[in-house]
Order: C-alpha cells, then sequence, then structure tokens
C-alpha cells in the first residue's frame, strides 16, 4: 500500500515539473490526484478532505521563487501538510500498565523499521524486558540483520 501511494505522489509531481508557473487549474489537477491517491489508499474522507483544502489554501496564491519550481513548492506544502495531520511533536511511547505492550512498525521497505525496532527495544530495556520479534519472513535475512543487531552492545 505505502509503494502504490509514493508511486502516484511520485507521479503527481513528475507532472508538475516541466511546469515554470503553477496556474490554477495544475494545482486543481495534482489536488485531485491527491485526493484520489489517498482515498485509495483508505485514508479517512473527512481527512482527506482536510489536507487537500489546506493544500488547496497554501497552494494558491504562492508565488514561486526563482530557486523552486511548482513540483518542489507543491511536494513541500503537501509533505507539511500530512506531517500535520500525522503529528508534528515527538509522543513519548505509551508503556500498558498491565503488561505486554504491544508496538507495531510501519513503512516503507528499506526505510529503517528494523533497526529502529531494536533501538526503541535498547531504550525500553532500561526498565522493561523488552522482546522483539521479526515478522518480515519474507526477506531471508531479516531474522539474522534483527538478532545480530540487538545482539549489539550500546
Amino acid at each position: 500500500m505505502f509503494d502504490t501511494l509514493k508511486d502516484k505522489f511520485e507521479n503527481i509531481f513528475a507532472k508538475l515539473r516541466g511546469k515554470g508557473k503553477l496556474t490554477e487549474e495544475d494545482i486543481s489537477e495534482a489536488l485531485r490526484e491527491v485526493r484520489r491517491a489517498l482515498l485509495e489508499a483508505d485514508v479517512n474522507y473527512k481527512v482527506v478532505k482536510d489536507i487537500t483544502e489546506a493544500i488547496r489554501s497554501r497552494a494558491t496564491g504562492q508565488t514561486v521563487l526563482s530557486s523552486v519550481t511548482p513540483a518542489q513548492l507543491i511536494f513541500t506544502i503537501v509533505y507539511e501538510e500530512l506531517i500535520k495531520i500525522m503529528g508534528d511533536a515527538p509522543v513519548p511511547l505509551a508503556v500498558s500498565p498491565k503488561p505486554p505492550t504491544i508496538y507495531m512498525m510501519v513503512g516503507l521497505q528499506g526505510s529503517g523499521k528494523t533497526t529502529t525496532a531494536v533501538k526503541v527495544a535498547k531504550r525500553m530495556a532500561k526498565g522493561h524486558k523488552p522482546l522483539v520479534v521479526a515478522c518480515d519472513l519474507r526477506r531471508p535475512a531479516a531474522v539474522d540483520q534483527l538478532r545480530v543487531i540487538a545482539e549489539k552492545p550500546e
């Protein structure tokens, strides 16, 4: 799902790369594609509506600096709005008062989920007894990678 969403966003921004200046039509077309991509990724309709409205209000009337292309401008606005929706401030990990506490790592291939999971477990080891489980059984070295990183001293 994340790969599909990433590909769709890349296609949206690729269409804008050749533009010298953004028009209302360009913004509307890009937002239509962003809306479609997010809805196909099962993002809640109200969230999609809020994101696209925020993007439209920020992108409309923006002057493009000579060092920034329209694609970069729209990309930056989309990125900032997605961050705003997902939360822009770090939040401490919540620990269940009644064990176990379960965390699930989600992300694109190669984004560092395994390494991050071990880092979180090592940080939590100071006051808890974390267990890291390799669930990526399709990737031959995933279990070994997790074991090797977890066994390394900090």
